[in-house]
């Protein structure tokens, strides 16, 4: 079959005559201009440069492997950097591999962004496999997340099955990316419900003490008149309730003094944190603020790891719960934090 001439995959207005052919595995020949693709791929410089056998030889350029239109496609994108969105859904894996291989780095970037969008079930395994030998880590990402999510599907495909049999090692790494993924996905579910954990606790502080200066619907201190129908509830009265709860409970209980309650031994908790991250000893109108933090210093227990790490943690839950508020309010409370000695000592863990 006779040769054909693809005479402008560019335009060539104002062009001087080609100079170069390139040849496809169709045998169609692509005329071009051997200055404008050597400065733009250094690979075709280097092919180009290379010295002719005769002077009267035609400089010629093999491209095989890839359909010739994705071969116009890519000089047409050499000449003008821009490429039809029909020619990225046609051709744009070869256009990747070209690109890689003659490397010419906004086509690839391109590509890869352009295949990120046209990522399915059916053509994951092909662009995961294309995406490590053209060195695209962005897109190979991509492609373990999409087989993470829908791994199912992906493995009746016949891209799955290709891989299984010929690419063992593959496979074995996109189960090791799934199994960390899903430890990953598990550390921060647990991280999450810590963290919820923690808040609680920093809103259960402040009830406390709210509730042990200013009094709420049910209990305040002995300098607080408590009337129900004028008191509203405060804004964490959901807590604030709770705690209230508690404290009406730990005052009537006859089990306490032997520790064979839980509900006071839960308060005896709450007491303690709030004594130990407490800074205002002499001013607190928290019942036992006092006595507890002497009895530590008495027993040598200022610094038990234990109740230090949770206070900590309890201090950075108010301030990453603090970045949810109103800027107004968020600034007057990260201020009153950072006066707070226990916050500027504090260090993640």
């Amino acid at each position: 079959m006779g040769a054909q001439t693809i005479i402008e995959p560019y335009t060539t207005q104002g062009l001087p005559e080609p100079d170069v052919f390139i040849h496809t595995s169709g045998g169609t020949r692509i005329q071009a201009h051997s200055t404008i693709l050597a400065s733009v791929s250094p690979v075709l410089e280097n092919i180009i440069d290379r010295p002719c056998k005769h002077r009267s030889s035609e400089r010629i350029i093999q491209i095989h492997g890839v359909p010739c239109n994705a071969v116009a496609a890519f000089i047409n994108f050499l000449y003008s950097s821009t490429y039809d969105e029909d020619e990225m859904d046609k051709y744009g894996m070869h256009l990747l591999t070209l690109s890689h291989v003659y490397k010419v780095p906004k086509l690839k970037q391109s590509c890869i962004k352009g295949l990120t969008q046209r990522l399915t079930v059916e053509n994951v395994v092909d662009l995961l496999q294309l995406a490590r030998l053209c060195d695209a880590p962005d897109l190979c990402v991509k492609c373990m997340k999409l087989l993470t999510t829908h791994f199912k599907a992906v493995e009746k495909t016949e891209g799955w099955e290709f891989l299984n049999q010929n690419d063992p090692w593959l496979e074995l790494e996109i189960l090791r990316f799934m199994d960390e993924h899903e430890t990953r996905k598990e550390k921060l579910r647990r991280q999450k419900k810590e963290q919820e954990l923690y808040a609680q606790l920093g809103e259960a502080m402040e009830c406390l003490e709210h509730i042990c200066s200013e009094g709420c619907t049910d209990v305040g201190p002995c300098h607080v008149e408590i009337r129900k129908e004028k008191r509203k509830p405060c804004s964490k009265f959901s807590t604030c309730q709770s705690i209230q709860l508690l404290i009406l409970h730990f005052a009537t209980c006859k089990k306490r003094m032997n520790g064979g309650c839980l509900r006071c031994k839960r308060m005896w908790q709450l007491f303690k944190l709030h004594s130990y991250v407490c800074q205002q000893t002499d001013s607190c109108k928290v019942p036992l603020c006092r006595q507890i933090q002497l009895k530590m210093q008495q027993e040598k227990r200022k610094d038990d790891p234990r109740w230090k790490l949770l206070a900590k943690k309890v201090a950075s839950a108010k301030v990453i719960c603090s970045l949810s508020f109103p800027k107004r309010k968020r600034d007057e409370h990260i201020r009153v934090m950072i006066n707070n000695p226990e916050i500027r000592t504090f260090e993640l863990q």
